[in-house]
């Protein structure tokens, strides 16, 4: 499969809003238990991951407007009635989509040079 099955706009908003499966993942879980306040250790939890890796990804979901950060917990809560039909839609293409939508994630020219920078050599100043 590729990702021709997904749809344009869902692309787009991929590639402009998910920057990893850790990210995706979690913006998926706020959405189905959308009454839900989540603290950053039970998302961790809830997905296989560090609380750091947890702590960021929720925090790059609350400063794209994707949810809400209150004082110890995030919740689902897009910023605008367009993200939340979106992100409806990017659900859905993820339920019938799994392989193309994770292999676009991972495709990312942003994370592929990340990764790429991790390897460099840096002198000290």
């Amino acid at each position: 499969m590729s990702d021709e099955f997904i749809p344009d706009d869902v692309q787009r908003f991929i590639l402009e809003h998910i920057d990893s499966i850790a990210q995706l993942e979690a913006l998926l879980l706020l959405h189905k238990y959308a009454e839900l306040d989540w603290t950053i250790e039970a998302v961790a939890n809830r997905l296989y991951v560090s609380q750091a890796v947890a702590g960021d990804v929720l925090a790059l979901l609350a400063a794209g407007g994707l949810c809400v950060c209150g004082d110890r917990f995030f919740r689902y809560g897009p910023s605008s009635e367009e993200l939340g039909e979106m992100i409806d839609k990017l659900c859905a293409a993820y339920a019938q989509y799994l392989v193309p939508v994770t292999n676009l994630v991972h495709s990312k020219p942003a994370r592929i040079q990340r990764f790429a920078d991790a390897f460099r050599f840096r002198r000290d100043k």
